[in-house]
C-alpha cells in the first residue's frame, strides 16, 4: 500500500482498512504559507495524491500557498470548475454542472482511495468553512476513512492583518455571503453586533448600500487579499471604486463590553 503511514507518536482517529487510502481535507489557511499548521505541512509532504480546485486554465489559490512545499508535479491533480462567476449559483445550469463535476471528481478520487492511495485535498482557509472540499467529503465520507485538518480561516487572517478585534464581551458575530439579496443583507446586518461579509466580487456595490442602510458603513473595513501579496486594508468609506476581487471581504467589528 502506498498511502500515508501514521506520523511518529500519533495514532489514527479513524479505523482504516488495509486496502484503502484516507481522504484528507487539508486547511491551507488564508494565504500566507507560514500560517499552515504543522500537520498540514506533513500531509502535503507525504501524500501520494494532492488535489486542488481551480478555474479553467489557472491555478487555484490553495495550490499557490503550497508552492514552497510541493516539488513533484506527478503527485498533483487539478480539478477545474465548469463555472465560477459566469452564472449565478442558483441558475439551474450552474447547479447541474457543479453536481456533475463533483460526482465525476469523487469517482476519480475513489479510484485512488480504493487502490490504497491517500488523497489530500488542498482547501483554502478551513475545509469545513464554505469549502469545495465539503462536496467531495459528502460523497466519499461513508466509503473511506477521512481526516480533516483545520486551517486558519480567511476572515481570521483578514481581521488580524487589519488590526481589528472583531468581537468584544458578548458580541454576536454574523458571517454573510455577499450573494444574499439586498433586503436579507440589511436585515442580518441590523440584527448582529459584528459581521463579516465574504464573497464580495461584483456584489460590493450592493454590500456598501446594505451597510449604509443598516447604519454600519462608518465601521466597515475593506480587506483585499489578506495575508497575501498585494494585501490592501482600508475603511470602506474611503474606497472610491466598486472593484473587489474574489479574495476580499468587509469586516464590521463589534463594540461590546470592554472592562
Amino acid at each position: 500500500m502506498d498511502g500515508l503511514m501514521p506520523f511518529e507518536g500519533e495514532t489514527e482517529d479513524l479505523p482504516r482498512m488495509a486496502t484503502t487510502g484516507t481522504l484528507y481535507g487539508v486547511g491551507m489557511g488564508p494565504g500566507d504559507p507560514d500560517l499552515l499548521t504543522v500537520k498540514a505541512r506533513r500531509i502535503l509532504e507525504r501524500a501520494p495524491v494532492l488535489v486542488h480546485f481551480c478555474k479553467q486554465g489557472k491555478r487555484g489559490n490553495a495550490r499557490g500557498i503550497a508552492d514552497a512545499i510541493l516539488r513533484d508535479p506527478s503527485r498533483e491533480m487539478a480539478l477545474a470548475y465548469p463555472y465560477t462567476t459566469e452564472l449565478h449559483p442558483e441558475h439551474p445550469d450552474y447547479v447541474s454542472a457543479l453536481a456533475t463535476f463533483y460526482d465525476e471528481a469523487s469517482d476519480k478520487l475513489a479510484a485512488h482511495l480504493g487502490a490504497g492511495r491517500d488523497v489530500a485535498i488542498l482547501s483554502e482557509g478551513d475545509p469545513f468553512f464554505y469549502g469545495s472540499f465539503m462536496h467531495l467529503w459528502r460523497r466519499l465520507k461513508d466509503r473511506f476513512p477521512v481526516d480533516v485538518v483545520p486551517g486558519v480561516t480567511g476572515m481570521s487572517g483578514c481581521w488580524t492583518r487589519a488590526g481589528t478585534p472583531i468581537t468584544w464581551g458578548d458580541d454576536v458575530l454574523t458571517v454573510l455571503p455577499a450573494t444574499l439579496s439586498f433586503d436579507t443583507l440589511v436585515e442580518r446586518l441590523r440584527g448582529t453586533d459584528a459581521a463579516v461579509v465574504m464573497k464580495l466580487g461584483r456584489h460590493l456595490p450592493k454590500v456598501r448600500k446594505a451597510l449604509t442602510e443598516a447604519g454600519l458603513l462608518s465601521r466597515a473595513v475593506y480587506v483585499e487579499r489578506g495575508t497575501m501579496p498585494g494585501e490592501r486594508v482600508i475603511p470602506l468609506e474611503v474606497k472610491a471604486d466598486d472593484d473587489a476581487p474574489y479574495f476580499s471581504m468587509v469586516l464590521v467589528p463589534g463594540e461590546g463590553r470592554r472592562p
